[in-house]
Parts: structure tokens; C-alpha cells; sequence
């Protein structure tokens, strides 16, 4: 795997573990889920998502031809 793949799913996975582990359980959890709702659908997020999103498919169907 890439590195910041590595590192995107290491922080997902402590992050998920601290949730699951963390005393103060649904509360902390509805905190985090909401400041990641909020950073998901930040706009400057939407924007770079979408062009990843098309780039993605463009680069998808090129292959899809080679094949």
C-alpha cells in the first residue's frame, strides 16, 4: 500500500479504538462522527472528493480500454 494509505488507515483504526475503548462512549462518539460529517462536507473537501472521484473514472475507463 501506498503511505498515506497506511497513515489514512492507521488513524481510522486508532480513532476507531478509541471510540470503542473510550469511557465516555456514545457521547464521545456522536462528537467525532459529527466533526466528521462536518469535514466530509466541507466545501473545499466536496471539491477535491469530486475531481478525485472524476479523475478516478477517467483513469478507470483508459484501463478498462487497454484490457
Amino acid at each position: 500500500m501506498p503511505r498515506p494509505l497506511v497513515w489514512i488507515l492507521l488513524v481510522g483504526v486508532a480513532g476507531l479504538a478509541y471510540v470503542l475503548g473510550a469511557k465516555a462512549g456514545k457521547k464521545r462518539f456522536r462528537e467525532i462522527s459529527g466533526i466528521a460529517r462536518d469535514v466530509w462536507n466541507d466545501p473545499a473537501v466536496t471539491k477535491v472528493r469530486d475531481r478525485a472521484y472524476r479523475r478516478i473514472e477517467s483513469t478507470a475507463k483508459r484501463v478498462a480500454k487497454k484490457i
